[in-house]
């Protein structure tokens, strides 16, 4: 399932107030991962956003080339080390994953940091089904 379909992106303005007010958030440079559970039911157990700033990134062509590269990692990973976490609850997952690097880094360097996250990411998820 090494999709990223339209279902999978976080669009919903209201979805996304909600998540930015109220979610918790964790920094693993070069990214700052944005989180929330809300009981709603959902074919895919994760939305998500992916955000680049236009402040350190000017040109469009360097955003979308670091979007891209971001989406692509999230995709080969999520279901092994995000979704095997979602699987049993009736819960939607708000997710933002922002760039906050300041220089384009290769794809492997993105690899391995979002491997990191997304692995200090699933047992926080737990521990807010918990509390």
């Amino acid at each position: 399932m090494k999709t990223f379909s339209k279902e999978e992106r976080l669009c919903s303005r209201k979805s996304l107030d909600l998540l930015f007010k109220n979610g918790s958030s964790f920094l693993l440079y070069p990214f700052r991962i944005t989180y929330m559970l809300v009981p709603e039911a959902s074919p895919y157990p994760a939305q998500v956003v992916i955000n680049v700033p236009k402040k350190r990134f000017k040109r469009a062509v360097d955003r979308n080339l670091l979007k891209r590269r971001t989406r692509e990692v999230y995709r080969h990973y999520k279901q092994s080390h995000l979704y095997a976490y979602l699987k049993d609850q009736d819960k939607l997952l708000l997710l933002s994953i922002q760039y906050i690097g300041k220089e384009k880094y290769e794809y492997a360097f993105m690899e391995k940091k979002m491997i990191a996250a997304l692995n200090k990411l699933a047992p926080n998820l737990k521990a807010d089904e918990i509390s």
